[in-house]
């Protein structure tokens, strides 16, 4: 592997690779690290963690980045295919058939950490549809991770489970005849207003990497997202600590609301705390006042508050007890 300078400055790293996934397609895929460069890195104590993000987006928050350092992590991030660093010409951004699909290049990663870090602990991060992906990997690779981190994980349509079957069985003959068929949905940048500071957040997102109004909606990824979906909801049993972070409130619809600036403006968080009990046995729910979608995207006071909930947890679960 080679690693380069990454887009987010001279502390972070990347390189991209090629995996082979079941289907005997290859894939790329693009790992990024986070090595401060003035040696505040502290040792890695408390072994690895590896993001993986939303639907339609990448990986660009350095802040999380240095927390998870801070604390005596190893840090990386995936854009997976079809995402962010790793988009290629001629290929539709955001797209899968099969959930399935990531196992490869999430697998590689994580050989590639274990082979570059004297990691005993491995962590997995997910946000929003990576979520999903994330806690789906886990249950299929047993004993590969051993703490999982759901940030606003997309486990669940909104209100329900006969909204997924109902939207299944419309979307499904579409889906097996032309998998890549772009969706007719009504578009909402509501979420991107609240975060880019291009328009009314703080943050610095690149339209090549993040559209404004997210890559088209396929039928084979919607079909792909509702098949993770049913099997959340038949349970994961994972036998590891999990926490989940997400906003106390929701805030949808077709025209813009001021509450969308200090709630969770694409999915419904309270059908997502119910199927985060189905997830395993030692489940932790932190519903965080004013959250956004992503917890770690919020306003400052927010942001605290989550990351103290989550250093609270990291204490609790990942770090060697001191007596």
């Amino acid at each position: 592997m080679e690693w380069q300078t990454d887009i987010l400055g001279e502390d972070f790293e990347s390189c991209g690779f090629q995996a082979a996934g079941p289907d005997g397609i290859t894939r790329t895929a693009t790992l990024v690290r986070h090595v401060p460069k003035d040696g505040s890195q502290s040792p890695a104590s408390n072994g690895a963690i590896l993001f993986l993000h939303g639907w339609s987006d990448y990986f660009f928050n350095v802040e999380l980045a240095r927390f998870w350092t801070a604390r005596g992590f190893a840090f990386y991030a995936l854009d997976m295919h079809n995402h962010g660093r790793s988009l290629q010409p001629d290929t539709p951004g955001g797209y899968v058939a099969h959930l399935d699909d990531y196992d490869a290049e999430i697998s590689q990663t994580i050989s590639l950490i274990r082979s570059g870090e004297a990691v005993p602990k491995l962590t997995l991060m997910g946000h929003s549809t990576g979520g999903l992906i994330a806690a789906l990997w886990a249950s299929r690779h047993p004993g590969e991770v051993q703490f999982l981190v759901l940030n606003s994980p997309w486990l669940e349509m909104h209100g329900s489970a006969l909204v997924r079957r109902a939207a299944r069985t419309m979307v499904e003959p579409l889906a097996r005849l032309r998998p890549e068929a772009v969706l007719k949905l009504p578009e909402r940048g509501f979420y991107y207003r609240s975060i880019s500071s291009s328009a009314e957040g703080e943050w610095y997102l690149d339209d090549k990497y993040r559209p404004p109004m997210a890559f088209p909606v396929r039928a084979g990824w919607l079909r792909a997202v509702l098949a993770g979906h049913s099997r959340i909801a038949r349970g994961l049993r994972l036998d590891i600590p999990v926490l989940v972070l997400m906003s106390r409130s929701s805030a949808n619809g077709m025209v813009w609301q001021e509450a969308m600036r200090r709630s969770d403006a694409v999915l419904d968080v309270n059908t997502m705390a119910i199927r985060a009990m189905a997830l395993g046995r030692t489940v932790t729910l932190e519903r965080i006042e004013g959250a956004l979608h992503d917890v770690f995207l919020s306003a400052a006071p927010v942001r605290t508050d989550a990351y103290s909930r989550l250093a609270r947890w990291i204490r609790g679960y990942i770090e060697p007890d001191p007596s």
